[in-house]
């Protein structure tokens, strides 16, 4: 690695040329308001804002229409330039004069390499970049491994190994992916090709408005009608791997001898941009890796020489794909896990749950959904999901929240471990943080499946299991140890790219040769982030950590918000009973007073009243396993809310929670401010939450003063039992309503002893009870399954050792 300078910035180079740094704009406001003309309006409407007597006579810019706009904004510098190559194709359909038919068309694409200079020398990207591979574990020996960043799995440090001693690895990661432009008429459609690179942390590669995933290329997606029905398909292939060849080519010099590169702490370095992963659903995977879509992309490991052995290793006879000659590259080892194909949609949605309807019924179904108790962002099936017309990811991962325990009692106990260990197997999958454990875990919960999935055969649901996403499953431990957690892989961002790179700027063209106007629209709209004034003034710090400046986060704790106002002030006794359902207020009220002012000489009455809230708001720090944000969870205690004029009425809201059977640490926020608690922290054992229990949240409410200044919010909850044993199928433990002398158990808790909501799920068995509905679950039925699979942090406490 070259360090011997640090590489002069653009705002070094703009302040020695005496260049206006708002160039070619006026000043600073007129800069701002280009950005904001850019990022939101199209040319139409920024002719007329511009047209606007207003604008004439009041903000005297330096443009008056918005072909002069256009012109200033292409004046600023942008990223790697667009070209168009043009490639004929000739097909063999002969026209009329006998001759084959041919078709020409373009390949719009930019230089990879330019592009990794990009990425890798953007100052943006400084706390978040590593420029060297590292192994982490959770323990001083070195026995309990951590794979998380693609830093830490073993590719890098293979690949490093392989290359001359101060070289540095720029990994590429692909994704490709067809797309429709048309909305409602049409068959327009475009076929973009991304690059991002693992040396920017995953977490920032998934934000969509960071730009740390680029587009480098449109590939053709021609129809080739100059070919026969017959032969279109591998013509297909063919022109795929053609058109990668081209775009990519920058490729092979620079990973066979490096490029130096100004990296983002300003740096010189010697990068080596190598292909590492291809992020694609499966069809495309074949596509890339020549195979047909019967067999596995990734077990495919043979390459044939002659048409005949192309056929026997289920190849398509593509004699030169673009990797081929792309240095250190392994592409049947590049296809990374794709969660939202192959489990939400694929293994869980499209299999798990057609055979779990097969087994109990469609209408059963349905009605297992509908009777779901409410969850704060728990989306409720209210019409079943046989209704449901279009599915998305979001559906998908919705269902699996509550899908074990809708299960519970209804299909065959082995049925139902088939079931949970295809959870578990999404579960952990999907963590953020792997570790030698969790792998083992995500190992053993596809085991469990392989040794219980006969009795699918048995109740003739299934023939066979020659599924080609169900096989992909196997590959993940070993992907994952190679390249880092899965979620840095999901298909999801390509997609979510698809609307910013394709729909949006085709929206913005005429429709006719769309491709170059797209291109352009692109390039105008990078131009304002290429800003050289937007440089951190901290990337002039001369730094040589080889790994990522990560902030150093405060430590956490709970933190409990309450409104500044209470919903509903001065409530009767009465209202709390009648309205909440808090039969045992008083009684539960009075035990409390009793033990935390036994100085209080008041006696509290029907006659006293009470400041109620809505809902506490339990802000938690974030479970680094599956999110690096706080979390904000609601616990709501609403009563039913009546029909009033043309406002609907609202259903009452009373969640569970899970309450600390000792003190622990919390911050309340209240409107008297911030009251710091000083108690031990609730902890988590194997495989259950300990030392909380669940209860019920009636009422939020605050003491009036005459009790005196008790600055403590309080909460009227009623009890269920304690966790009984787990169930030996699901896993899942049960938790009943708890009485005493035939009167719900009731009592009154500080809010802040309260840890987070939970979610219960009745046992329902085979058949509903018609009386069973979402509203009313928690008072018609009397037992209940604790869900652990109500989100990902939920999973961890209860299933993670």
């Amino acid at each position: 690695m070259k360090k011997g300078c640090r590489s002069p910035t653009m705002a070094d180079i703009s302040n020695e040329e005496g260049e206006d740094p708002w160039s070619p704009f006026e000043d600073e406001e007129e800069w701002d308001l280009a950005h904001w003309l850019i990022k939101n309006l199209g040319q139409t409407w920024t002719e007329e804002f511009l047209k606007l007597p207003i604008t004439q006579n009041r903000s005297r810019l330096s443009f008056h229409n918005n072909c002069l706009f256009l012109q200033c904004v292409d004046k600023l510098p942008h990223g790697p330039g667009w070209s168009c190559k043009k490639v004929t194709v000739r097909g063999n359909v002969e026209d009329e004069k006998g001759e084959m038919l041919q078709e020409e068309v373009e390949l719009w694409s930019r230089d990879p390499v330019e592009c990794v200079k990009e990425l890798i020398g953007n100052p943006a990207f400084k706390e978040h970049m590593a420029y060297s591979p590292a192994k982490a574990y959770a323990d001083r020996v070195g026995q309990h491994r951590v794979i998380d960043e693609m830093w830490t799995g073993d590719w890098w440090g293979e690949k490093q190994n392989a290359l001359p001693e101060g070289a540095m690895i720029a990994p590429i990661i692909l994704s490709s992916d067809k797309t429709s432009l048309s909305q409602f008429r049409g068959d327009k459609s475009a076929w973009p090709v991304y690059m991002s690179i693992g040396n920017i942390a995953k977490a920032k590669r998934r934000q969509a408005s960071a730009c740390a995933t680029i587009l480098i290329g449109y590939l053709p997606a021609s129809k080739l009608d100059c070919f026969t029905p017959d032969a279109r398909s591998l013509a297909g292939y063919r022109l795929f791997h053609h058109c990668m060849t081209l775009l990519l080519q920058p490729l092979i010099g620079a990973g066979n001898d490096g490029v130096e590169m100004v990296c983002a702490d300003s740096w010189v370095r010697r990068v080596y941009p190598i292909l590492a992963a291809y992020v694609a659903d499966f069809l495309e995977q074949c596509l890339v890796s020549c195979c047909k879509e019967n067999r596995c992309p990734k077990c495919l490991r043979k390459i044939g020489q002659h048409p005949l052995e192309f056929e026997a290793n289920g190849l398509r006879a593509v004699y030169k794909p673009f990797w081929a000659d792309l240095p250190h590259a392994d592409i049947f080892l590049a296809f990374t896990p794709d969660l939202l194909h192959q489990l939400h949609k694929g293994v869980f949605k499209d299999h798990l749950v057609k055979w779990c309807i097969d087994i109990i019924g469609e209408d059963e179904m349905d009605a297992h959904f509908k009777a779901i108790p409410n969850y704060p962002g728990l989306q409720h099936f209210k019409k079943g999901i046989s209704s449901v017309k279009q599915w998305t990811g979001r559906e998908h991962k919705e269902m699996q929240r509550v899908f074990v325990g809708l299960l519970s009692g209804a299909v065959p106990s082995r049925v139902l471990v088939v079931a949970q260990s295809i959870l578990d197997f999404s579960y952990y999958a999907q963590l953020h943080i792997q570790t030698t454990e969790s792998l083992d875990a995500l190992q053993n919960a596809l085991t469990v499946f392989h040794a219980n999935k006969d009795i699918l055969k048995e109740l003739a649901v299934r023939e066979h299991f020659n599924i080609p996403k169900l096989h992909q499953l196997s590959h993940y431990v070993q992907s994952i140890t190679l390249f880092g957690a899965a979620d840095g892989f999901n298909t999801e961002l390509p997609e979510r790219l698809h609307i910013d790179f394709a729909k949006d700027s085709y929206c913005a063209s005429n429709k006719r040769d769309y491709k170059e106007q797209m291109a352009l629209w692109l390039q105008r709209q990078e131009a304002p982030h290429s800003n050289p004034h937007d440089v951190d003034a901290d990337s002039d710090t001369d730094s040589e950590s080889e790994t990522p400046h990560l902030p150093a986060a405060e430590p956490l704790q709970p933190t409990h918000v309450l409104a500044k106002v209470p919903a509903h002030p001065h409530q009767s006794v009465h209202t709390i009973i009648t309205a909440h359902g808090a039969t045992e207020f008083l009684p539960a009220l009075r035990s409390f007073l009793l033990k935390n002012l036994p100085r209080n000489t008041i006696v509290p009455g029907l006659q006293d009243r009470f400041d109620l809230y809505h809902q506490v708001v339990i802000v938690t720090p974030p479970d680094l396993r599956v999110s690096d944000v706080p979390k904000q969870r609601r616990i709501r205690a609403t009563p039913e809310k009546l029909l009033s004029g043309r406002k609907p009425g609202t259903p009452a809201q009373f969640d569970m929670a899970l309450i600390a059977d000792r003190p622990h640490s919390s911050h309340l926020h209240t409107l008297e401010g911030i009251f710091l608690l000083s108690f031990s922290a609730v902890n988590f054992d194997n495989s259950l939450v300990a030392g909380v229990r669940v209860a019920q949240v009636r009422t939020i409410f605050t003491l009036p003063r005459q009790f005196g200044a008790y600055p403590r919010a309080l909460a009227y909850v009623e009890w269920f039992t304690p966790f009984q044993p787990p169930d030996p199928s699901s896993r899942m433990r049960q938790v009943s309503c708890s009485t005493r002398q035939l009167r719900r158990n009731a009592a009154v808790v500080h809010v802040d002893e309260i840890v987070r909501p939970c979610h219960l799920i009745p046992r329902m068995g085979q058949s509903v009870d018609l009386r069973l509905r979402s509203g009313n679950a928690y008072e018609v039925v009397n037992d209940f399954y604790f869900n652990e699979f109500i989100d990902g942090e939920m999973f961890c406490a209860c299933v993670i050792k």
